[in-house]
């Protein structure tokens, strides 16, 4: 998938390695994470595969940098990959893993647990700087119609993100009961 994500970036434009991970931290990261190191690896692997090329720019005063470009394969393995069904339909969250085997912890532990989860936010500001880096680089591109599908998946991140605290909220609440029952029992027993 990455290497799928590097070469949708290529296609806007020819980029360096650092142009790559920067737009990838303004846009892509907010639904994939990748490592510079990750980036820079799978660059090796496509140049490798023909689906981008590089060239050295010399350039005076700053460090010389090289610049990576979509070759005709790279675009058609693109085209390839965006026309494939075959994406997996099902769930496999490391965090609802961990969530299903939470029962070993106190509850005051997991009600902890929750609360940092539902307060983490990838959106901070409700999406607008993920909004904000969509128009400057829908600016920058030859088709900026292109950038609809951009706030679709900022769009989705939003709603997601807001699924997310609710269900942390549930979550909560019914450990929160749970506590209280818990309580109520050591109460009882002592009487």
């Amino acid at each position: 998938m990455l290497k799928h994500g590097i070469l949708g970036l290529l296609n806007y434009g020819d980029k360096t390695g650092y142009e790559i991970m920067t737009v990838f931290r303004d846009s892509l990261n907010h639904f994939w994470t990748a490592q510079t190191s990750q980036i820079y690896r799978e660059l090796q692997t496509m140049e490798k595969a023909g689906w981008i090329s590089e060239r050295h720019v010399e350039q005076t005063g700053k460090p010389d940098k090289n610049v990576f470009s979509i070759t005709a394969e790279g675009r058609a393995e693109l085209l390839r990959w965006l026309r494939a069904d075959n994406l997996p339909r099902s769930v496999r969250d490391p965090f609802l893993m961990k969530t299903f085997f939470r029962g070993e912890l106190p509850v005051e532990e997991n009600i902890a647990y929750f609360k940092t989860i539902r307060d983490a936010a990838v959106f901070p500001d409700d999406g607008k700087q993920a909004t904000a880096a969509a128009e400057m680089y829908q600016a920058a591109i030859q088709n900026p119609e292109k950038a609809v599908y951009w706030k679709l998946t900022i769009e989705f991140g939003r709603m997601f993100e807001r699924m997310y605290r609710q269900w942390c909220q549930v979550c909560i609440r019914e450990l929160e009961e749970l506590r209280q029952k818990q309580t109520d029992e050591v109460k009882e027993r002592s009487i």
